[in-house]
């Protein structure tokens, strides 16, 4: 009983900053260059301790991501913590994962897939990690990397309801925008997104209006499945299905269905993998 009590009042172990720094962006600086000094990655009661391990790597990303620090002290700092971390087998599956799972999944509100890559560089390069996991790694950092804002979206092939053939750099941009939409109708996570898509007025007024052009794309290989969920979407959306070649070229990261790409005319990224709510304010500002 008093182990357990000592285990759920544990707390975060932050470094000590020496009170000769007394500017913010020192204490800060230091305090990010020593974050996991005092943390023990080979007690697994601690690791376990989701109250201390993973609060304080959510205070600990907030910070890293906050914009204050430079690019070398944040690869300082990340290099910092995963000499601590993948010495130690339970802690470095532990904090694998969790890193995936604030920084990686979109839904997360630390997602943040630049510092991300930054995570995965550093572990790639670690002797501790096998081939296997290594092999994983590089293919997220590989996708990550695909399709980012500022570049131009992956050009790839796919068929209408007719049969007809069309490619995303032929697809026309009505008022120089786009929002590409791979979809799963068969994806329980993703059918609220689209039915919230679906109903909103706001996007439908901009199809109507010529504000945009919206193309769904089906990325799965039930073409039967397609057919019959055509009229579920509106008749001002342009839908085709790839065939499967976006998922078995691991042209796009779908890790999340679905998955939304903001275009302009030139099929440059805009917005990448973004929330819904974030394309309907682009929408809205049209």
């Amino acid at each position: 009983m008093e182990q357990s009590q000592t285990v759920s009042e544990a707390k975060f172990p932050f470094p000590e900053i020496p009170t000769m720094l007394t500017q913010p962006e020192e204490r800060k600086a230091y305090l990010m260059a020593h974050y996991w000094d005092n943390f023990n990655f080979a007690d697994t009661v601690l690791v376990n301790n989701r109250n201390v391990s993973e609060q304080g790597a959510a205070n600990y990303l907030a910070i890293l991501a906050d914009g204050t620090l430079s690019e070398a002290q944040v690869k300082g700092s990340l290099d910092g913590f995963c000499k601590g971390m993948e010495v130690q087998e339970h802690a470095r599956k532990v904090f694998l994962q969790m890193m995936e799972d604030y920084l990686y999944n979109p839904n997360s509100p630390f997602h943040n897939e630049a510092l991300y890559a930054l995570f995965l560089e550093r572990m790639l390069k670690s002797e501790y990690v096998d081939e296997a996991r290594k092999s994983s790694l590089k293919f997220s950092l590989d996708l990550i990397s695909r399709n980012c804002p500022g570049k131009r979206a992956t050009d790839f092939v796919y068929f209408l309801p007719d049969g007809s053939k069309r490619s995303l750099a032929q697809t026309r941009a009505k008022n120089n925008r786009l929002l590409l939409v791979f979809y799963d109708p068969e994806c329980p996570s993703c059918h609220e997104t689209m039915q919230e898509m679906v109903a909103d007025g706001l996007l439908a007024e901009a199809v109507k209006a010529g504000k945009l052009t919206v193309l769904a794309v089906y990325t799965e290989g039930n073409q039967e499945v397609w057919k019959r969920t055509l009229s579920d979407l509106p008749q001002g959306w342009t839908v085709g299905s790839d065939h499967e070649t976006v998922k078995q070229g691991a042209l796009y990261d779908l890790k999340a269905m679905p998955s939304l790409y903001l275009l302009d005319g030139s099929k440059k990224v805009l917005l990448k993998d973004a929330p819904y709510a974030k394309i309907r304010e682009e929408i809205a500002a049209l």
